[in-house]
């Protein structure tokens, strides 16, 4: 949260999480249960070739 400048939880989910989560470009470790206190995100491929374009630009 805080690399976005976010304080806020549930506006760090709405406004950062959710829209990566629905392009595809982040995933949950544990998509059964999104509620989990274990719940991590990692990239996906997509989110991984997004980032070297635009390392690349």
């Amino acid at each position: 949260m805080v690399l976005a400048k976010r304080r806020n939880r549930a506006k760090f989910r709405d406004q950062v999480l959710r829209p990566l989560l629905e392009v595809a470009l982040l995933e949950m470790t544990i998509p059964d249960k999104p509620r989990s206190s274990k719940q991590k995100y990692r990239l996906t491929t997509k989110g991984r070739d997004f980032l070297v374009e635009l390392d690349e630009e």
